[in-house]
């Protein structure tokens, strides 16, 4: 019978914030494997199949039937959304189509391979980022993958096969799929499949099976698969039990948790059970409940504690710290929030009459346990001997004792004041205020001392007979007994309310620190500087020395690779912190793991392994003994360790966004430049050939038009070759305009003069002011930039339509301006035409690299100018730049005339 209870307000919230998080978005369901070959995608598409046959709208965005018959018939009648082509050294390969995808919007798309890396130039480096961005557009997935591409279980199956699988897909996405269906097959008939050639051809079967497919292989990959999907299924179903606040312990699976305290006893308890959850072959966990109370234990009793944590840990079990006012609840309440089967506690060590009198945690747990079996053991002995306490210290006891008999003196002159004009009522209310004064400032001790005192002074000074502690009423024993345990009463819920606000504002700092670094972080760039951001704030809360290493060549730590000048390292405190980086292990000061090291050294470890590691030299070597606090450092270092990773895989995609940027410009160049390099050089083979073999035939003008035409190839080759160089130089920043006075008059005819013939037939128009005055300029670049703008007029309008060249001064600057009479740009592309490479669909006559405008905009713009383009009305393109003007007229020394008298000299 199940035992109903309120849902925890607090993971109510969480869950329904989950599921409107979720609402909106589609859902996953990953036909899981041990090994290729099992049937995965056959079952994906049989489903598909089934999900088709009751109307769902379903889509093949990627499926790989590797020539299996069987697979390839299932597509039939499914709709195949068609693939991506992408070009890569020199390969023309197929990838998912995501915007086609999108696009279409199906109800369920089918995606195989989700661990397959796409191709450079696409959208995302992983698949499995293609299919979270289709799951946020609402879209379901079905999908597939083995086991050993689970990215935790990498290293595990590279030890167990000896293959190091590369692509992987990171445990949060499998860990939050809605679905999983475990595809198995028995390793006999798996290998009786790649025999008969199934799953691959018949040299590849053979070598699969001397190698990655040995039957001791596919067992264990087998037993990893359905341990995976095992723990997949559990959280399905802790989830299930928590939103329907069930209590009840459903006991599919053995879960033994570990009670323990700081009794010495409590490190043969932790080995005990670790032998009884091997019998079992069930997951343990080891809680330690952390009470108001227990914030006042002497320091060797929380080492106790922590060296029990560490030693739970050391031997496999899951530990946790947790926090509430009485053990025995929070025991029982964290037992069915994990489904725990077994709870195993040692015996009491209290005597019987303290059990009696102020209760047994034992008792309490068997009481409330239910359908949980409670195990009280006595555990291995040990020999050791219990570390001594440390003697009383009256130096820093008395102190509050004192505060409370003065506050009892106090509370005693205020009521002999009152005794006059108030009840006995009243007086009391005195001394019980002050009882509670004393419980919120000095805690339990001198509270009770409080409370006997006030009690005594009642009786002594306003209890007839007076002055004395005889009583001639027996009535007053009432008295005294009520006031008594109304004042033992309030001390004990004052002193437990500071306790409690103690602990809250402990667990305050610690998540506030968390809190801050974490947005710190967040909003910081570059390694370096997530690193100062962490070294600052662990400093400042572990009260520590701190440092941090990053493998450099070869994955050695230290050298350069260490941040944080403040904490040195010698030769053994480096091979220190390389164990801990290679093992992914703590180690050091306070660990059992080479704890002769002066520093403590914690992994960092992100979603890819374990990226540098943390060291700390603590002021106070035993802080960091305790459980929370170093469960709280390991928190730290993994919110140090994503962010690492975060940054490198920010630079990692803008370096792969450069790569695919340049070899896009590559592709382009190649694409332009070689029609344009070959139709000149054609020309030019052909008009030579032409002279060579027939010159004595051929008459005086043919033999001028051929060398004309010679002259007009070579020329159109040269400006080619320029344009190219010249954008190498304003790539590589090496263009430097050497300005001088210049007429833009002269620069215009200049340019214009180099075009000869091609403005024959055109109509040429300039207007230039007279008065227009002289600017600044390099008249070589600013004549190439006129060139360009011209030679663009001639390609892009029709022959004989006219071309005008103008000029005027505007506000500080002259513009000068190249207008036609052609077609005009498409909306939108204004800016466009100035990128590198770009055409405006030109016609199949049109010759050109797509380098002359872009060439002119770095120009102009080393110039301190710009240069823009607009539509004419009526038709056509104005192209034009602006110079900026130097204040006051030129001088003698920057004036042409005198460089030109200069250079005769």
């Amino acid at each position: 019978m199940s035992i109903e209870r309120r849902p925890d307000p607090d993971e109510l919230l969480a869950r329904v914030k989950e599921a409107e998080t979720r609402q909106g978005r589609g859902k996953l369901k990953i036909f899981f494997g041990a090994a290729a070959g099992v049937g995965k995608t056959y079952a994906m598409l049989e489903a598909a199949r089934e999900q088709r046959a009751q109307g769902v709208d379903v889509v093949v965005g990627w499926v790989e039937t590797h020539g299996r018959v069987e697979t390839e018939a299932l597509l039939g009648g499914l709709e195949i959304l068609p693939r991506r082509p992408v070009e890569y050294r020199g390969a023309r390969l197929q990838e998912l189509d995501l915007d086609a995808a999108l696009a279409r919007r199906p109800a369920l798309i089918l995606i195989d391979e989700l661990a397959h890396t796409n191709a450079p130039g696409s959208r995302h480096a992983k698949r499995w980022q293609d299919v979270l961005e289709l799951l946020d557009a609402g879209i379901n997935v079905y999908s597939a993958m083995n086991v050993q591409h689970v990215d935790s279980l990498n290293d595990v199956v590279a030890r167990i096969t000896g293959v190091v699988v590369r692509e992987t897909v990171p445990d949060s996405i499998f860990d939050h799929t809605d679905e999983v269906e475990l595809i198995d097959l028995p390793p006999d008939d798996l290998l009786q499949r790649l025999r008969d050639g199934k799953i691959y051809i018949p040299e590849q079967a053979r070598e699969a099976i001397e190698n990655f497919f040995r039957k001791g292989n596919l067992i264990a990959l087998r037993e990893l698969a359905l341990r995976v999907t095992a723990q997949h299924v559990d959280a399905e179903m802790r989830h299930y039990m928590r939103d329907h606040a069930i209590r009840q312990t459903w006991p599919v699976r053995e879960r033994l948790l570990v009670c323990i305290g700081p009794s010495p006893s409590s490190i043969r308890l932790v080995r005990a059970a670790k032998r009884m959850a091997e019998g079992l072959g069930a997951e343990w966990i080891v809680a330690y409940v952390q009470t108001p109370a227990q914030i006042r234990l002497p320091q060797e009793a929380r080492d106790r504690v922590a060296q029990t944590m560490r030693l739970a840990e050391q031997l496999g079990a899951e530990t946790h710290t947790l926090t509430g006012e009485r053990m025995s609840d929070e025991i029982l309440a964290f037992a069915r929030s994990r489904n725990v089967s077994k709870i195993v506690v040692g015996k009491p060590e209290r005597p019987l009459w303290k059990r009696i009198a102020m209760g047994s945690i034992v008792d309490t747990l068997v009481q409330g346990s239910g359908e949980i079996d409670v195990y009280v053991i006595s555990g291995d002995r040990d020999d050791s001997r219990p570390v001594p306490p440390r003697p009383w210290q009256a130096q820093t006891t008395w102190p509050p004792y004192a505060y409370a008999l003065a506050t009892v003196a106090i509370c005693t002159g205020i009521a002999w004041a009152m005794f006059p004009y108030f009840a006995f009522s009243n007086l009391i209310m005195v001394y019980l205020l002050g009882v509670i004064v004393v419980a919120t400032r000095y805690g339990r001790g001198p509270s009770l001392l409080a409370s006997l005192l006030s009690v005594g002074a009642f009786d002594f000074f306003f209890v007839p007979p007076y002055f004395t502690f005889a009583v001639s009423d027996t009535q007053y024993f009432i008295t005294f007994s009520v006031m008594l345990i109304v004042a033992v009463v309030i001390s004990g819920l004052a002193t437990r309310i500071r306790d409690q606000a103690v602990s809250a504002r402990e667990r305050e700092r610690r998540m506030a620190a968390l809190y801050a670094m974490s947005r710190e972080l967040a909003s910081t760039r570059g390694v370096q500087g997530l690193l100062a951001v962490a070294i600052r704030h662990i400093t400042e809360l572990f009260r520590a020395r701190v440092t941090v290493l990053l493998p450099g060549a070869g994955g050695r730590l230290g050298g350069d690779g260490a941040v944080g000048a403040e904490f040195p390292m010698d030769t053994s405190e480096v091979a220190v912190s390389q164990w801990v980086y290679e093992h992914g292990q703590v180690a050091g000061q306070g660990t059992d793991t080479l704890p002769g090291a002066t520093g403590l050294y914690v992994p960092l470890v992100g979603s890819r392994g374990t990226v540098g590691v943390l060291g700390l030299r603590p002021d106070d070597p035993r802080s960091l003994q305790a459980p929370e606090q170093l469960h709280q450092l390991e928190t730290f270092a993994s919110q140090t360790a994503l962010a690492i990773e975060r940054a490198r895989l920010a630079e990692e995609a803008e370096q792969a966004q450069v790569r695919a940027e340049t070899e896009r410009l590559r592709n382009s160049l190649l694409s332009s430049v070689s029609h344009d390099l070959r139709t000149p050089l054609a020309s030019i083979t052909g008009a030579a050939s032409t002279l060579i073999e027939n010159e004595a035939r051929l008459d005086a003008a043919t033999r001028r038009d051929l060398l004309e035409a010679l002259h007009e190839e070579a020329d159109r080759l040269n400006r080619l070759v320029q344009n190219l160089l010249e954008m190498t130089r304003l790539e590589a920043g090496a263009l430097v305009p050497h300005t001088a006075w210049h007429s833009v008059e002269e620069v215009v005819g200049a340019a214009l003069g180099r075009f000869g013939k091609s403005l024959a037939e055109r109509p040429v128009t300039t207007r230039i002011p007279a008065e227009l005055p002289l600017v600044p300029m390099d008249d070589v670049l600013i004549e190439q930039v006129l060139i360009n703008l011209i030679d663009n007029a001639i390609k892009y309008t029709p022959p004989g339509t006219p071309i005008e060249v103008s000029a005027e001064e505007t506000a500080g600057a002259v513009m000068v301006e190249v207008a036609d009479r052609g077609p005009g740009l498409p909306p939108g592309e204004e800016r466009l035409i100035f990128e590198k490479f770009h055409r405006t669909d030109p016609a199949p006559s049109v010759r050109g690299a797509g380098l002359g405008l872009a060439i002119c905009e770095g120009i102009i713009q080393a110039h301190g100018g710009r240069i823009w383009a607009e539509n004419r009305p009526g038709g056509g393109v104005a192209l034009r730049f602006a110079l900026p003007l130097k204040d006051g007229p030129p001088t003698l020394a920057e004036s042409p005339a005198r460089a030109e008298s200069s250079d005769a000299a």
